[in-house]
């Protein structure tokens, strides 16, 4: 039997959660009032056959104070209760409330902002408690689906920070959510070489080109150093997710090849990381015509 207490931040993308947790065959059951919490945990533990899912969040009210007692005594009765903590950024949420045209519980006659910091302070503690955080700024719902299914079903050990190494063309603009940004202009471009111009930095004859100068090695080493650094500082202060941009003119060659080769020193870092490379813009001439 398994028992999931699913929470966090309204707009953070529990309903769907729930859906996806329902179709993996877990009990749900959301806004569970919490007075009934430790009810449920004992049912849940007496039909020990079952996996169960207890939403419970901001909606309690007053009550969710006694959140901790509660959790405490269950753990002293040695019933494991995994804290599943879904959040966003303040911009997405914000975003995602005036799409749907929803108020914030907490805004009453106040702006959303205001409500969004409430809810934030409040539900800290159960942030803090967590066994796992899914940050869903910028996740689909499939790949919400599957780090669920990664966590709860397969069994995996969760990655606690998310990696995107990132190369983009410059001319199309710095990526909004970029966290670290690498200007790798400063590299000879093969766009000037008409037989290497059609190929992308996913093609041998441009990887060759790139990476046939020593700084191009001594840029992928350094920045391999500085994140390896940055990474388990960022998860202490609570930072779950990390964008890592590479940018050259086009986004198409020099860029590309170099987050490939980033992305690979990286891939082994550590089992608490998870790693990918996307390529924003190395379609984006072809799309132009040119």
């Amino acid at each position: 039997m398994r028992l999931i207490l699913l929470t966090g931040m309204s707009g953070a993308g529990k309903s769907t959660a729930f859906k996806i947790l329902e179709d993996l065959g877990y009990h749900c059951v959301d806004n569970l009032p919490i007075p009934l919490f430790k009810n449920m945990v004992d049912l849940s533990y007496d039909n020990a056959d079952e996996n169960v899912a207890v939403g419970i969040d901001i909606r309690s009210g007053e009550y969710l104070e006694r959140l901790t007692n509660i959790l405490e005594e269950l753990k002293n009765d040695g019933r494991k209760c995994e804290i599943l903590f879904l959040d966003a950024e303040d911009s997405v949420l914000l975003k995602r409330y005036k799409e749907t045209r929803r108020n914030h519980p907490l805004s009453g006659a106040e702006r959303i902002e205001s409500g969004i910091d409430q809810e934030r302070k409040r539900m800290a503690f159960l942030k803090e408690h967590a066994d796992v955080i899914i940050d869903t700024s910028h996740l689909l719902t499939r790949e919400l689906r599957e780090e669920l299914v990664k966590i709860y079903v397969d069994n995996e050990s969760y990655k606690s920070m998310n990696v995107c190494v990132l190369s983009f063309g410059f001319k199309y603009g710095i990526p909004t959510d970029a966290d670290l940004v690498f200007d790798v202009r400063f590299l000879p471009n093969p766009y000037y070489d008409e037989n290497l111009r059609p190929f992308t930095g996913n093609d041998e004859p441009i990887q060759k080109y790139v990476m046939k100068y020593q700084e191009a090695h001594i840029f992928v080493e350094k920045i391999t150093d500085l994140v390896s650094f940055l990474l388990p500082n960022y998860v202490s202060e609570g930072k779950n997710q990390l964008v890592i941009a590479v940018g050259c003119t086009g986004g198409k060659h020099r860029s590309v090849t170099l987050a490939n080769a980033l992305y690979d020193r990286l891939a082994n870092i550590g089992d608490s990381y998870a790693i990918k490379v996307e390529h924003r813009d190395i379609d984006k001439d072809k799309k132009l015509g040119k």
